[in-house]
């Protein structure tokens, strides 16, 4: 069974210096639970930007230096804010997980990266870390 709920998706804009929330219909299927992860979705130039905003912090964290590094799918996860797993391609067969916070626009809509995954395949599940 098919019920449709609006859900809340904050989102910084690239281009303002501000969060804003951007409501709208999503289908959820009767065992979505509040707090529980979304399916894989594809990543576009939103969930990229957000991606760019933590990459220095990622090469920091793995000590490599990315010539490619390009969102390819995530899953978020809505609580106090908003839980990314992006999967990153850095590179040929190579990929990372990525997870990234974002706080509520009202706790000022900051970006904290909470964890890489190194030695990621295509066809690796992101399973929450």
């Amino acid at each position: 069974m098919l019920m449709l709920s609006l859900s809340l998706h904050m989102k910084l804009h690239p281009t303002c210096s501000g969060a804003f929330l951007q409501v709208y219909p999503e289908p959820q299927t009767m065992d979505t639970m509040c707090g529980g992860w979304t399916e894989t979705r594809h990543a576009d130039k939103e969930t990229q930007w957000i991606c760019d905003q933590v990459r220095s912090l990622v090469q920091g964290k793995t000590s490599k230096i990315y010539q490619e590094y390009r969102a390819i799918t995530y899953r978020t996860q809505v609580v106090a804010g908003i839980n990314y797993i992006f999967k990153v391609c850095v590179g040929g067969p190579k990929y990372i997980h990525v997870k990234v916070f974002q706080a509520l626009p009202c706790y000022g809509g900051h970006l904290k990266l909470s964890g890489v995954q190194e030695d990621k395949t295509q066809d690796d599940a992101h399973e929450p870390f």
